[in-house]
């Protein structure tokens, strides 16, 4: 006889599977057929869903997920998920995108359903491309507005501490050689002539 397993997963331990699991209850009788894990969906390291797919399924069963990202994080990672899961014979249901469910399909239309999955994988992979490189644009934006249009980096801070100062005055008034003054103010040669040409830019000299 087929049965009907329901699989749900958040990513840690913090997050609360109760949505997931209200939703699975009405597709499968039993709950103990409901296999959960709250671990990271980057890769098959989790127990409950390899003991699922490598010891409970069979073909002819149906496995039921509320959402399909459910089966892992990345594009490729799923789509390969997708089609083990149709090679071993198992029927899929995806609650929240009822278009891609495979039950009571025939080959031909699971092969287009396979099609729609990877298409809708792509297409969600470009979105979150495009939404990266937006909040990337603001973020940029936002930088130019601080620092008055005057490129993107980070506005410079100078820092002179008061040992660098009197270093300075004494190298300056050829009391002390730059060496000195760069091991009284304990910065190196490079770090020592840039603080200078700060102090100097600051002061107009």
């Amino acid at each position: 006889m087929n049965k009907v397993y329901g699989y749900a997963r958040v990513s840690t331990k913090e997050q609360n599977l109760d949505r997931q699991l209200i939703e699975l209850e009405e597709y499968v009788a039993n709950e103990r057929d409901i296999i959960v894990d709250k671990a990271s969906g980057k890769d098959f390291n989790r127990t409950g869903y390899m003991s699922l797919r490598d010891t409970l399924l069979r073909e002819g069963d149906t496995l039921v997920i509320k959402e399909l990202d459910r089966l892992g994080r990345d594009m490729t990672m799923i789509k390969e998920e997708w089609n083990s899961l149709l090679k071993m014979g198992i029927e899929i249901i995806v609650i929240d995108t009822p278009i891609l469910n495979t039950k009571g399909k025939d080959t031909l239309e699971k092969n287009l359903i396979s099609n729609i999955v990877f298409e809708l994988l792509s297409y969600m992979a470009q979105k979150e491309r495009d939404k990266i490189k937006s909040r990337q644009a603001e973020g940029i934006a936002r930088l130019k507005a601080r620092n008055n249009g005057k490129g993107i980096g980070r506005p410079v801070t100078i820092v002179l501490s008061d040992k660098f100062v009197d270093a300075y005055k004494q190298w300056r008034a050829e009391e002390i050689t730059a060496v000195k003054a760069m091991d009284l103010s304990g910065l190196c040669k490079a770090t020592f002539y840039r603080k200078v040409k700060e102090y100097e830019a600051k002061n107009g000299r």
